[in-house]
């Protein structure tokens, strides 16, 4: 058995290495990460209108000039500004009042007109964290200024411009912020699916060979012969992608694989029942294609599974991607330990199981063997009635 589960396994990983299919799934990956190539994230162009031209005002321009996200551009016309927004040729416009650095220093409250683009998520969230920052640390300046002439010790300004020193931990949290995180979401999806494919057409195409059904330990054997292909895509998924392309990476390549593994080994056992309910080659196209989007809507990476109803989350929790992106990305984006993934890594397991062993008791009910059981059990307990009697 042993000789036969290996013989196959070397069968088809070496098939897998000499006609490189699986690489489209990199090609894939690859043409969706072509957003971020003219500096998407980075180069947030942001029109400034001055209506002041005060030493302040130009301060505020020069500090949003310094920002890594966004690229300031000059206009003289609020008119302009605003047309091309709608244009989208810009992603926000910040306008200085008059009399800005005059209200500043006498204290008085000062509104800084920004209007945004709020079709762009993730373009209008980072420019709203840069006006922040930079207007609160405009605001420190001048408060420490005014304190120190006023006869204040640093000290002093310190104590009561920052009483209370915080410090930043990064802490799990799998709430709404968990929404936010995509990108991970994505991936996850895209190995489960191509995984699926090809464990589903390999089920389908050994059990329909001309010479019959091969035994059981060659098809496993054949589908193990998949998983040291797509360790490899969930090393470059999910480690060197995002370094990539600058997303926070925490896990390393042993915690990828040890969250990977039972990924795939959930798989298998879905791809056991969706062979039976399939059956044919071409139905897995047909079918499988249709079904990515749904699942990754449901996986809670677009929406919060507590937001969701409860008939939609207890759908949510049998599909192997919902578990499997909680873990990727709350120990590689979120800073969980994978320690306290084991939970996610059971219940993955325990998926496998449950939907392998329903696609064996298909396919049993499917060659009568199912009947011929209860054929036995009937004919048993019959016959054991007649001696009593």
């Amino acid at each position: 058995m042993i000789k036969l589960f290996w013989s196959s396994f070397v069968r088809i990983f070496f098939f897998l290495l000499g006609r490189p299919m699986w690489l489209l799934l990199l090609l894939s990956v690859s043409l969706m990460s072509l957003v971020y190539s003219n500096g998407t994230i980075t180069n947030l162009p942001v029109a400034v209108i001055d209506l002041d031209h005060t030493p302040t005002s130009r301060s505020l321009i020069r500090s949003l000039s310094t920002s890594t996200k966004i690229t300031i551009t000059m206009y003289e016309s609020s008119l302009q500004a605003y047309e091309d927004i709608n244009n989208r040729k810009l992603f926000a416009v910040i306008t200085i009042p008059r009399n800005f650095e005059k209200r500043l220093l006498n204290g008085q409250d000062v509104t800084i007109p920004a209007y945004g683009d709020a079709s762009s998520r993730l373009a209008n969230g980072l420019i709203q964290l840069d006006m922040r920052g930079i207007y609160q640390q405009i605001l420190t300046d001048y408060n420490t200024k005014i304190m120190r002439n006023s006869g204040f010790s640093d000290k002093q300004i310190n104590i009561i411009l920052a009483p209370i020193k915080s410090q930043t931990e990064p802490l799990y949290n799998a709430g709404i912020s968990f929404a936010a995180i995509t990108f991970p979401g994505l991936l996850v999806m895209l190995l489960q699916h191509s995984f699926l494919i090809a464990a589903t057409r390999t089920n389908i195409t050994l059990n329909s060979l001309p010479q019959g059904k091969p035994p059981k330990i060659v098809v496993f054997g054949s589908l193990c012969g998949l998983i040291p292909i797509w360790l490899f895509l969930s090393i470059v998924l999910f480690g060197l992608w995002p370094w990539v392309l600058g997303y926070r990476q925490l896990a390393s390549i042993p915690e990828i694989l040890v969250m990977t593994f039972p990924l795939l080994i959930g798989v298998m056992g879905l791809s056991k029942l969706v062979t039976e309910c399939l059956r044919k080659t071409e139905m897995i196209y047909l079918t499988l294609a249709f079904l990515t989007t749904p699942v990754f809507y449901l996986s809670g990476t677009i929406w919060p599974l507590d937001a969701m109803p409860l008939w939609v989350q207890f759908v949510s929790h049998l599909l192997p991607s919902t578990w499997a992106t909680n873990m990727i990305a709350g120990v590689n984006q979120m800073g969980l330990s994978l320690s306290d993934n084991i939970l996610n890594i059971l219940m993955i397991m325990l998926l496998g199981v449950i939907y392998s062993s329903l696609g064996i008791f298909i396919a049993a009910l499917r060659e009568g063997r199912v009947r011929k059981f209860l054929r036995k059990i009937r004919n048993f307990y019959h016959r054991k009635k007649r001696k009593k009697s």
